[in-house]
């Protein structure tokens, strides 16, 4: 009994090890005995549906941030070391271009000033009666010249000592508000001592930045509106210059515009939010964004011709909402592929059931 199961078992197994090889090599040819008979399943066409290309007007804005400047701005310091002894601004004040704003001790300076005067007039008195022994030939042309090297260099050491003492006197370089000092009277202050800081308000700039894909789309004259972060005011400026290099390490332009109107409200520091208005295209390729196919190396969107697509590399530019700008890579005329992108393959059949 027991051999009669064995054998059972046996013939069993021999069974599912023929079904397993055979049963594959079965349904293999009954799929090409299908495919045989309908033809037209493995050439079907896909629907999709598509965009014509055409020019139109392109108008549109880049949004960044930037930070207002004052007109001028600087940091009053001392060109040499010294004890202040005599602060003659208010802080927060208005004062004039050659304002007299801090004297620092300079009384060796002046002592020195006044011994090398009385030297450049001892040897002034001299040059002068030498000048008419040598008209006389009582004294030689040689001894003559070598006072007036000695003159020369006198007055030239009497210059430098008045420079040293114009170095004590701290003026304001243009007119504008003073800020907060940051010293007292009897103060040491160095080289590297920020006395206070002194801005011109006259007007206001913005500096800031864009993508460099724009660069050549801004220019000098054209107009910029920004806000504050704290406020929804908006405020108008003017470009007037621009970085002729782009930077690097940001790949950005940097650009300057300035206030044409005199906002009371507005202080240097603040970080404020852009708008530019670039220049309008009048011949702008726009397609839907969901034609665009992404790709190792760039970008790429599929082009409807008799009935196939094949993948074209297109080069983007501005974005809108639901639209990008093509600015190379297609044409007025052109059928792209906007729907079915992940089904698509080169040389696909498809057929378009409707544009938009």
């Amino acid at each position: 009994m027991n051999k009669k199961i064995k054998n059972i078992i046996i013939g069993i197994v021999i069974l599912i090890i023929l079904l397993v090889i055979i049963l594959p090599k079965v349904i293999s040819s009954g799929d090409d005995n299908a495919s045989q008979q309908n033809p037209g399943m493995m050439n079907r066409s896909i629907p999709v549906t598509a965009h014509i290309v055409e020019y139109e007007k392109l108008s549109n804005k880049v949004y960044t941030t930037g930070t207002i400047l004052a007109n001028e701005e600087v940091e009053l310091r001392s060109e040499i070391a010294g004890k202040i002894t005599n602060i003659l601004f208010k802080e927060g004040a208005q004062v004039n271009k050659g304002d007299l704003l801090i004297k620092i001790n300079d009384a060796d300076l002046q002592a020195q000033l006044r011994k090398a005067e009385s030297k450049v007039k001892l040897i002034e008195e001299r040059e002068a009666r030498q000048k008419q022994l040598v008209q006389n030939q009582m004294i030689s042309q040689e001894d003559y010249e070598s006072t007036l090297n000695d003159l020369a260099a006198s007055k030239a050491e009497y210059d430098l000592i008045k420079a040293e003492i114009d170095k004590t006197e701290i003026r304001a370089p243009f007119s504008g508000v003073i800020g907060l000092r940051g010293v007292s009277e009897g103060s040491y202050v160095t080289t590297t001592t920020i006395i206070a800081r002194l801005q011109n308000l006259s007007n206001l700039k913005v500096d800031f930045s864009i993508p460099q894909k724009y660069a050549s789309l801004v220019k000098k004259g054209d107009e910029i509106i920004f806000r504050l972060s704290s406020g929804d005011s908006e405020y108008k400026a003017r470009i007037y210059a621009i970085e002729p290099k782009i930077d690097p390490s940001t790949r950005t332009l940097e650009l300057r515009a300035i206030c044409e109107t005199n906002y009371k409200d507005l202080f240097p520091g603040a970080f404020v939010n852009v708008e530019v208005k670039l220049k309008e295209n009048e011949n702008a390729i726009l397609i839907p964004t969901v034609a665009i196919v992404p790709e190792l190396k760039g970008q790429s969107v599929y082009l409807y011709k008799s009935g196939t697509v094949n993948p074209q590399p297109v080069e983007l530019g501005l974005r809108e909402e639901k639209r990008v700008q093509i600015v190379s890579g297609l044409e007025e005329g052109d059928t792209v592929i906007t729907s079915g992108i992940l089904q698509m393959r080169p040389g696909a059949n498809v057929q378009i059931t409707e544009f938009n």
